[in-house]
């Protein structure tokens, strides 16, 4: 069956001004070349009511001109007064959150700072920086309540600027092996969709004009998103059914990073974006186990994309992906934090002996994943008193239950294995049993790569590749079934063992792109350190998320070579998170629960802040009961078993079809053209905008800075043999402070009481004050005035030490001269003082060099640039050169044909 040639819909609502006159607001939002407009007008009357006019037309620039010039004309105080403006201009933004009412009017929520954090395929990934809160209603028609600012404060406390995710044309909420699978759907299919979609008769986006044989016809995809990993969708409930798709911008709460793997100078974008669940969401100790839906506590999928930047295009590039998840143990279970103990008793509230609660949470995960699901389940399993094994013993009996129904070949895998248990060990590695854990993990789910397996796999057969599992098709692989990592709280062994089994697929990865001759890749070279440094910044934010503070035990604990100083920090850590979810958590978990509408205020109910618990609103049958009742035996979906080990969520079906918005566009139009959307040829590049991601180097950033190095990032290096220290904990300011200060000094050697890590994700900072600090200077102790005699015996090494070369001591007389000329340019090109031209006109090389300008800039220097002209002949070719890419293209004349004829006589004749 032919495929048709697809690609993702691109919102053309990309910048957003908001306009301001007494009776209403104006929202126009226009794409990024500013050529098509839509507008919101939003009723300013209304005390309590949100009112929402969209009139679906797209407007030329002119026409939103002559609209608004009509709109302050015609809101003047007086008719024909210039004085004062009946329209004026509020915000600037780059999307709508959503709007949200409390007890009085109606508040809109707009994106107004952003930065640019990843990039797929051309795809841009912001973060949102900044977001601003406008009332709706006019001051006068407002109905004023005195809870009204507690509840503002409350909803405020949520920091929109903390990790939160969008993107205009990337499904962020479902992982890229769905968003590439739907772009591969077949034609006859899409023909359908298309025929259905045409009820928009007044919509800008029909295909009026294009041929119904597909010819130049390309088909723009929306697929529904993932409402379990969208964070506003309750905001934006009010307006979804009443202004078009491209107002509608989903926002995905967790972390997004991307750093950059040079190959021999081949670019491959490693990228790792996490998607916090949205339901039963919740602080660490007041959202434990699950709730009557099957949705858990912490529960977050990560997923983590590799691809060559070289090629862009989603259909003509290379990309692969594979996905994991995390997430509470699936049982009605809590601890009590009233008694101010360290570790509160695990209490399992509600007996569930046909595990109904586990049913309804892994027929989620055979909907969205397939088939097997495999959970890795590290809690501890001997113990004096019976703590963490109460939650082993529930979970393991669930499984045995539901197994019991399955397909043996879909059953679901329990893989128990005590992590702390062989930490404390000193005969065991930790890493090494997880490595193990993650080979059989990996063969048995496989992974996505959009294309088929390269000849050198047939050439160089390799046994690990030809047991790996998964859907094997002529277009590439498929991961089929997923693993699901727990502890007790899911935050540091979780993330080891997530980290373990990301190393092992990331290996299979850069294999199946032909990248390395095995699937294996080793400890203590540039790409896993690049690798560690992305999942130890992505655990540090989950772990803030839910419990307050960062990682307490990293990859490097396991591994048994953090410094000592580590364990202080530890210890911070450990009692940050204490103070955190004993006095904070509360404050949050109300302003969540505000967040995403778990609780709406309304006169007559009680207040959130006057409520016992919130185990009524996230538990919705203790308040009313369900009309039906799932089967005890049969407690998957109708339809999932099916299909798989595909995940049903993936299937060509009527089902999923309707989640599709489908329409068919000229190859060029805008909508479609990710091409024209990532470097907008039309437009006055900005420096800004262009070189805004700066994301973490292996070259740069990893691999060491000596002559004669290995460049590969394959290569095993020496602890000290990097251009990042890796031993030790990142963001420590004051080392930082130290660096910058002895950077131009040669320190001894690190030794590994004074080594530590300067990991700082380069992707995540847009201070130049700390982008500036150099990450290449090591660390020296700071030591008492007596000692200086000791510093400086230290200090003084060989150049061979420091530079990695033998410098001799005295320049040749060729380098001085050389050196004096440079020394006299930059002095002849700056302004300098009247004593400065004194002092250098005495200099005896000023009669001997007479420097002549060879730049094309008549006037070029380090401050200044004055860009010289271009004549008439290169304008014309400068604008014949704009014509042929919009497909003007100039008749050739009787010099073009002599021309082409020569090159062809001296190029093949």
């Amino acid at each position: 069956m032919p495929v048709a040639a697809a690609a993702p819909l691109i919102s053309s609502v990309q910048k957003l001004v908001l306009y301001e006159t007494r009776a209403r607001y104006f929202l126009v939002g226009s794409n990024p070349a500013e050529t098509k407009y839509r507008v919101l007008k939003i009723d300013r009357t209304e005390p309590k009511d949100l009112v929402i006019i969209d009139d679906k037309h797209v407007y030329t620039q002119q026409e939103v001109r002559e609209l608004l010039g009509r709109l302050d004309l015609g809101n003047r105080t007086k008719m024909g007064q210039k004085g004062s403006s009946g329209l004026s201009r509020a915000v600037s933004a780059f999307g709508i959150v959503g709007f949200v009412r409390f007890l009085e009017g109606y508040y809109i929520v707009l994106i107004t700072k952003r930065r640019k954090m990843a990039d797929i395929g051309g795809h841009a990934i912001y973060k949102i920086e900044d977001t601003n809160m406008i009332y709706i209603p006019n001051d006068s028609v407002r109905v004023s309540h005195p809870d009204e600012a507690r509840y503002l404060r409350i909803f405020q406390n949520v920091d929109l600027s903390s990790n939160f995710y969008f993107s205009y044309s990337y499904d962020l909420s479902h992982s890229l092996q769905y968003n590439l699978t739907v772009l591969r759907m077949p034609l006859e299919t899409l023909k359908t969709e298309t025929t259905q979609t045409r009820q928009e008769s007044f919509d800008i986006f029909e295909d009026e004009g294009l041929s119904t044989q597909g010819g130049s016809g390309v088909f723009g995809i929306c697929s529904k998103p993932y409402e379990k990993y969208v964070w506003n969708a309750k905001l934006l409930e009010a307006v979804r059914g009443a202004v078009h798709r491209d107002w509608l911008l989903y926002i995905i709460h967790g972390f997004c990073g991307q750093s950059k793997l040079l190959i021999y100078g081949r670019p491959i974008y490693v990228t790792l974006i996490a998607r916090r669940s949205s339901k039963f969401a919740g602080t660490r100790f007041l959202k434990r186990g699950a709730n009557c839906e099957g949705d858990v506590a912490n529960e977050v999928e990560t997923e983590q994309i590799l691809y060559d930047a070289s090629v862009m295009s989603f259909s003509a590039g290379s990309y692969s992906s594979y996905v994991q998840v995390r997430g509470s143990v699936p049982l009605y279970w809590s601890q009590d934090i009233s008694t101010m103990m360290p570790k509160p008793p695990i209490t399992l509230d509600q007996a569930d002996p046909y595990a109904h609660v586990a049913a309804l949470h892994f027929d989620q995960m055979l909907q969205r994943f397939g088939s097997p699901i495999i959970i890795l389940n590290l809690v501890k399993e001997r113990e004096k008193r019976k703590h963490e094994r109460i939650l082993s013993e529930e979970l393991v009996a669930a499984v045995t239950y539901l197994n019991q129904f399955l397909p043996p070949e879909h059953a679901i895998i329990y893989i128990p294995w005590d992590m702390a248990k062989y930490t404390k060990s000193k005969l065991c590695n930790v890493l090494d049993r997880l490595n193990v854990i993650a080979e059989s993990v990996v063969k048995k789910t496989g992974f996505f790569v959009n294309r088929p397996d390269s000849y050198c796999s047939i050439l160089r057969p390799d046994e690990k590749w030809n047991e790996l599992g998964g859907c094997v098709a002529s277009t590439g692989r498929v991961q089929t079934g997923v693993l699901r990592t727990n502890c007790v709280d899911c935050l540091d062994r979780t993330n080891t063992a997530q980290f373990m089994v990301g190393k092992c697929a990331l290996a299979y990865q850069l294999y199946s792109l032909g990248l390395i001759d095995k699937p294996n890749l080793q400890f203590d070279t540039d790409a896993v350190r690049l690798f560690e440094e992305l999942y130890e910044d992505h655990g540090d934010t989950l772990s803030l998320q839910y419990g307050g503070s960062q990682l307490v035990h990293r990859v490097k604990t396991y591994r048994k070579i953090a410094p000592w100083t580590q364990h202080s920090k530890d210890i911070m850590q450990t009692l940050s998170r204490y103070y955190s979810n004993a006095f904070s958590d509360a404050d949050r978990q109300d302003s969540i629960n505000l967040f995403l509408g778990v609780f709406k205020p309304a006169e007559g109910k009680p207040h959130l802040w006057e409520l016992p618990t919130d185990f009524y609103l996230h538990h919705k049958n203790t308040l009313s009961l369900s009309q039906t009742r799932q089967s005890y035996t049969f407690w998957w979906t109708t339809g999932v078993l099916k299909h798989l080990p595909l995940p049903f969520d993936e299937v060509t079906c009527a089902e999923n079809r309707r989640k599709l918005t489908v329409k068919k566009f000229h190859k060029y139009e805008e909508e479609i053209d990710i091409h024209n959307e990532f470097f907008r040829p039309y437009e006055l590049s900005s420096f800004d905008e262009t070189f805004c991601l700066a994301m973490t180097n292996s070259t740069r950033d990893f691999m060491p800075k000596n002559v004669g190095i290995d460049p590969s990032p394959f290569t095993v290096r020496k602890p000290d043999e990097t251009g990042k220290s890796v031993l030790g904990n990142k963001n420590n300011r004051e080392e930082t402070v130290l660096q910058r200060k002895t950077a131009a000094s040669a320190p001894p050697p690190p030794s590994e009481e004074a080594v530590s890590s300067s990991s700082e994700d380069d992707s995540g900072t847009d201070k130049e004050d700390e982008g500036a600090v150099s990450q290449r200077s090591t660390p020296v102790k700071v030591t008492d005035a007596g000692d200086n005699t000791k510093i400086t015996e230290n200090v003084v090494q060989s150049t061979k030490d420091v530079y990695g070369v033998n410098l001799s001591d005295i320049p040749s007389e060729d380098d001085l001269a050389i050196y004096a000329r440079f020394v006299q340019l930059g002095q002849s090109q700056h302004k300098q003082d009247k004593g400065s031209q004194q002092f250098c006109s005495k200099h005896p090389l000023d009669k001997v060099i007479n420097l002549i300008p060879i730049s094309s800039f008549s006037q070029d220097n380090i401050y200044e640039v004055q860009p010289p002209r271009a004549d008439r002949k290169s304008i014309e070719i400068f604008h014949a050169h704009i014509q042929a890419g919009r497909g003007n293209m100039q008749l050739l004349g009787r010099d073009d044909f002599l021309m082409y004829r020569e090159y062809i006589r001296n190029r093949y004749m």
